[in-house]
């Protein structure tokens, strides 16, 4: 791995614990102006010192991101389907990697839909976009994307997904938390992260995904709707962070959301 690949990781995955808390907002390429992300710059504001790296698309890039932040970018590269259409996972290639290098990426990121009509093109994509990433020093994320399909997260599938990822050359794998998740990170020999996937129903849920994927193997999480949709959500991702990097109990994190929540008052 070149030194550019070694440095742009390590803007993302922190090397003082080897972990990360990557925050999505890029939700919008196919669910529109969902909740708290009907105007992105006033949800990702009061977010963004607290997070390691920023998961989104180019045209909220440019349009909703001041350009003297400092945080690292991973730039969502695959759509072309939406949450109206047919099928989710009829995706391609939607941004150059030289686009993806003048706007300062630090990693790019695409679905592959394994087990669909669409696999094979999801994951010929991706090959292409690991070719062009080894060619330029840029990193790539794999999302083992399930669709509409949520009854796919189970070790097994999302197991096979994230090791067809990483053979196929990604340098990290998102996948969803699932029951024995150590086989899942056992069976990919690049770094996971964890999905937030939807809003659960409390704060303690969250922490307790986060808490066990990372005891099971996980390097940290690539949460969106659990952090910006939550009515507190800077105490939230402050309480994430205690257990990716701080190894906080889900118990300890919620001492974290309660004490940052009594803050804002």
């Amino acid at each position: 791995m070149d030194w550019g690949m070694k440095n742009r990781l390590s803007r993302i995955i922190k090397p003082r614990t080897g972990h990360t808390v990557m925050l999505a907002i890029d939700h919008g390429y196919f669910l529109g102006p969902m909740t708290k992300l009907e105007k992105p710059e006033k949800t990702l504001e009061p977010l963004i010192p607290y997070a390691d790296s920023i998961m989104l698309t180019r045209g909220v890039l440019r349009s909703s991101v001041a350009a003297t932040i400092e945080n690292p970018i991973v730039l969502r590269v695959s759509g072309g389907t939406s949450i109206v259409g047919e099928n989710l996972a009829n995706e391609g290639i939607t941004t150059s990697m030289e686009e993806a290098i003048r706007l300062n990426a630090a990693a790019v990121a695409l679905s592959i839909f394994v087990g669909t009509p669409h696999e094979r093109q999801t994951l010929l994509s991706l090959s292409e976009l690991v070719n062009q990433g080894e060619q330029y020093g840029i990193p790539v994320l794999a999302v083992t994307a399930v669709g509409k399909e949520l009854g796919k997260r189970d070790a097994r599938y999302l197991g096979l997904a994230s090791r067809i990822a990483a053979e196929l050359g990604a340098h990290i794998v998102k996948t969803y938390y699932c029951d024995d998740f150590d086989k899942v990170v056992d069976g990919c020999p690049v770094p996971i992260v964890i999905a937030g996937g939807p809003k659960l129903e409390t704060e303690m849920d969250a922490f307790e995904m986060t808490y066990n994927a990372i005891q099971t193997g996980a390097v940290g999480v690539d949460m969106g709707r659990n952090i910006w949709q939550h009515e507190h959500s800077v105490p939230m991702i402050k309480a994430v962070r205690s257990v990716v990097h701080e190894n906080a109990t889900p118990k300890e994190a919620m001492d974290v959301f309660n004490q940052a929540k009594s803050g804002e008052a």
